[in-house]
């Protein structure tokens, strides 16, 4: 029973750090020492299935906990201290980069390398005009946002198993952070105040990004398994492409009303916090 609630309490800590943008849920299992039983029960689910549902079930309902208990925290501290918010974050996200270098070092970039690491530097920048994450797409219904829902849970999920590559870093480079964080906490509002009808509004919404979740994790965590394993290398330079255009993702959606001194100056002391905080983290 001990290890079980020990279990659980791990998996509340991968669901925060899976719901802050920059810190990888991938790099907190490797530092808590679970991530090749948990990567192994999630790629050994279809053969054997006692086996990975008695390993990962604890992880799971903790990480639920995690990503509830976090959700509104993340979702006020944004639109109340916005500036703040996305320095810190900013931080948190750049941080993790030392964790990332190691597995591109000891040899100069050749030309399909630096290809790749420019294709998804150059992702990261499309994105931002191509409106993703638009009001319309979160409405009840099966929508055209519904495909891309899908889609889009399944990449952030399928990133949220590599170390020092955070998912909800690529869901707010992808413009789907706030939107899916705001619908949500009104789910779970709507369900403590026993509002049915703005339950199932939201669950329009989250069932194809969930079911876009359990895909990334199921199957596409097969696919970034394998690459990783074969091509290693290459891959990191793709990932480092992503990470390195964070700052357009986290600053891009983002609006603000004031940007004083003083906001400036916290700011600035907690994008050096986040960078401190990641970079332990990663150890």
């Amino acid at each position: 029973m001990r290890e079980f609630v020990r279990e659980v309490l791990r998996g509340v800590a991968i669901g925060v750090a899976n719901v802050i943008p920059g810190v990888s849920g991938g790099t907190m299992m490797v530092s808590m020492g679970i991530y090749p039983n948990v990567i192994g029960a999630v790629t050994g689910v279809f053969s054997d299935w006692r086996r990975s549902v008695r390993i990962l079930f604890p992880y799971a309902a903790g990480m639920g906990i995690g990503v509830i208990c976090f959700s509104f925290l993340a979702e006020y501290f944004f639109e109340t201290f916005p500036l703040q918010t996305a320095l810190l974050f900013l931080g948190l996200i750049l941080g993790g980069i030392p964790l990332l270098l190691p597995k591109v070092s000891g040899a100069r970039p050749n030309a399909a390398e630096a290809a790749l690491f420019l294709i998804f530097f150059a992702l990261i920048l499309w994105t931002q005009s191509f409106g993703a994450g638009e009001p319309g797409e979160f409405s009840s219904g099966l929508t055209a946002g519904t495909a891309k829902l899908f889609g889009v849970g399944a990449l952030a999920a399928a990133t949220m198993v590599i170390p020092g590559v955070s998912g909800s870093m690529i869901l707010m480079a992808l413009g789907y952070y706030m939107p899916v964080l705001g619908c949500i906490n009104t789910f779970l509002a709507s369900v403590a105040s026993l509002d049915w009808n703005t339950t199932a509004e939201c669950l329009w919404v989250l069932a194809p990004f969930g079911a876009g979740v359990v895909l990334g994790i199921f199957g596409i965590a097969k696919v970034v398994e394998y690459f990783l394993g074969r091509w290693e290398r290459l891959s990191y330079f793709a990932i480092l492409g992503l990470v390195a255009a964070s700052p357009v993702a986290v600053f891009g959606p983002l609006t603000m009303e004031r940007g004083g001194i003083a906001d400036i100056l916290t700011g600035a002391a907690l994008f050096l916090v986040g960078i401190f905080l990641s970079a332990r983290l990663g150890t």
